[in-house]
């Protein structure tokens, strides 16, 4: 059977392998019903290439059929901490490509427009978490599909540092460089995830103890970029990208230029060196007696791995490790690597008429990450024109996990997308478990004027040393108004009456230091002053709101949804 011939092939449907009619919870009747532990009731899937007792493990390959008696690891934590499983989800055969079309299952198509890949190669749980029918997913990464699907598909991928999760009941893709990843529509949910599974295993050889860094980026963090970038002629993406170094700059981020050329060279050695013959490894005894039971492209990738001698994996791995020694002096001067997830997307027809070249264009930011021992996470950036999502990575060396966590989590709500493809809005954000408070000592202020991003008074926020924490709007209970005579133009911020007609205002959460509030404050001019403003989720911060004998005559621009759209519509000749 071959994916195209599969009636389920292209629809949402396609996700699922095998989905319970009734989620599996913890045998313990007390821990199944015990709604304090940390994840209780929340719905997750896990990846036909990891163990559930009792459910055959396929790895997308029926000829591969195993059933495992016990959970893998992963699973059985998360059951333990109060999980439910609802199914096991679709990928690329073997978890060999990065697209979600190389499965006897079925293609996985894009959460947003099924014309489009899903990503792979864990492209069911990407998919299921997306769409809402999963609160989290299980998937591995080993060149990048635990992020790839998430950037493609609005949603969280966190690829944690290797060996933090163990893979005992995971059918291995390159064993050395495997990991266990996570799929979410918020990084608070990735990172409960990450804490009640992580653990050192010793039925795992690749476990591994970990210290994880307490300590968040610091305020002033320095970002490094690729010098060279390649987003394939996709103009889309390479736009959506650069907003994203604009809004890592609002957050107090410095970006820093850094050659890619030896991280590029680690990349290629996954499949264009001996390396490659660790996924032959994984699955020889089967290959050698059913390769034809493998679908193409997977079945040339593994035999690729048979040629290598054991005196060639040894040089490759020499190789390696002199290009982690070459890149080691990177981190003396960022605190972070930033790359696109994906740098761009493709169609499930340009797909398969090219499947190896368009694939490894997919994996053109992931696949050293593992290789030289970082962690790293997926998170939403924007939709871009066409509809379709883009992500960025955020990478730090191994035992950044919650760090990378603590910024991503604060980039995404900058970015006011919401969760995935289900048109909910992000919850709020949550303190990082684990990790020292963020933003302590600093006072977050609401603005919604000539203080926002890239408009003329921001630099008064960012000299300041104040930090981007989320964009919103307020609750549906203000007007705003354009203020007659101010240099630059200000908006007035009204809250109106009960029973009066509101409306919710764009603004912007940003976290100021309070040794800077005082002369911050000293900067803004009457009629404003600062009061309190209630947002959408509820909740009241500090703001800037107007007095009321100065909005006698001034325009009312609430229409427009916020400052912001106001100014760009003045820039516009008038259709009239």
């Amino acid at each position: 059977m071959v994916h195209e011939e599969n009636p389920k092939s292209g629809t949402p449907e396609a996700a699922w392998i095998a989905r319970f009619a009734s989620p599996v919870a913890h045998t313990h009747a007390a821990v199944a019903l015990d709604f304090a532990l940390p994840l209780a009731g929340l719905r997750f899937a896990v990846k036909d290439n990891i163990d559930v007792a009792g459910v055959p493990t396929t790895a997308a390959c029926p000829a591969f059929e195993r059933l495992p008696e016990v959970h893998a690891t992963v699973v059985q934590r998360l059951l333990e901490a109060g999980a439910l499983l609802a199914g096991k989800t679709n990928l690329d055969q073997f978890a060999c490509g990065l697209n979600g079309t190389r499965s006897p299952y079925g293609e996985v198509p894009n959460a947003f427009d099924a014309r489009y890949v899903s990503g792979g190669s864990s492209s069911g749980s990407a998919c299921v978490v997306a769409i809402g029918e999963a609160d989290f997913a299980l998937g591995t990464d080993t060149a990048g599909s635990g992020r790839v699907p998430a950037g493609l598909n609005n949603i969280v991928g966190l690829k944690p540092s290797r060996g933090l999760l163990s893979a005992f009941g995971v059918v291995p893709a390159a064993q050395s460089a495997d990991c266990v990843s996570i799929f979410a529509r918020t990084v608070a949910t990735a990172v409960d995830v990450l804490l009640a599974a992580a653990g050192h295993d010793a039925r795992d050889p690749y476990s591994r103890e970990i210290d994880l860094r307490r300590e968040p980026l610091p305020a002033r963090f320095r970002f490094g970029v690729p010098d060279r970038l390649s987003f394939f002629g996709d103009a889309a993406a390479e736009q959506a990208f650069g907003d994203a170094v604009a809004r890592l700059l609002a957050m107090g981020g410095t970006p820093v230029t850094i050659a890619y050329a030896p991280l590029a060279e680690a990349a290629a050695m996954l499949y264009e060196s001996a390396l490659v013959a660790e996924r032959y490894a994984a699955v020889r005894e089967f290959f050698d007696a059913h390769a034809d039971d493998v679908v193409e492209p997977v079945r040339g990738i593994l035999a690729s791995g048979q040629g290598y001698s054991a005196a060639d994996v040894f040089d490759a791995q020499t190789r390696l490790r002199a290009i982690a020694q070459k890149v080691e002096p990177m981190w003396r001067d960022i605190d972070l690597l930033l790359v696109p997830t994906a740098p761009t997307h493709y169609t499930r027809e340009q797909m398969r008429a090219d499947p190896v070249a368009l694939n490894r264009n997919l994996g053109a930011y992931t696949n050293f990450v593992n290789l030289l021992d970082y962690a790293a996470l997926s998170v939403p950036s924007s939709l871009r024109a066409d509809g379709l999502p883009f992500g960025i990575t955020l990478i730090g060396p191994c035992g950044s996990d919650l760090a990378l966590a603590e910024l991503g989590q604060r980039f995404h709500h900058a970015t006011g997308l919401a969760q995935g493809a289900t048109g909910e809005p992000l919850p709020p954000p949550r303190a990082i478990p684990g990790l020292a408070a963020a933003g302590a000592g600093t006072l977050p202020i609401a603005v919604v004027g000539a203080h926002l991003s890239g408009m003329p008074l921001n630099s008064q926020l960012t000299e300041r040393g104040a930090t981007l924490v989320r964009a919103t709007t307020t609750s549906p209970a203000y007007r705003l108004h354009a203020l007659p005579g101010t240099v630059p133009p200000k908006p007035g911020l009204r809250r109106v009456a009960e029973g009066d007609e509101g409306a919710a205002i764009a603004l912007e959460v940003w976290a100021v230091p309070l040794a800077q509030v005082g002369s911050f404050l000293a900067l803004i001019p009457p009629p404003l002053g600062l009061g309190s403003v209630e947002l959408a989720d509820g909740s009241w911060v500090k703001g800037f709101i107007c007095e009321g004998h100065a909005l006698n005559g001034a325009q009312d621009v609430s229409h427009h949804g916020g400052w912001r759209a106001y100014v760009a519509s003045r820039a516009t000749p008038s259709s009239n």
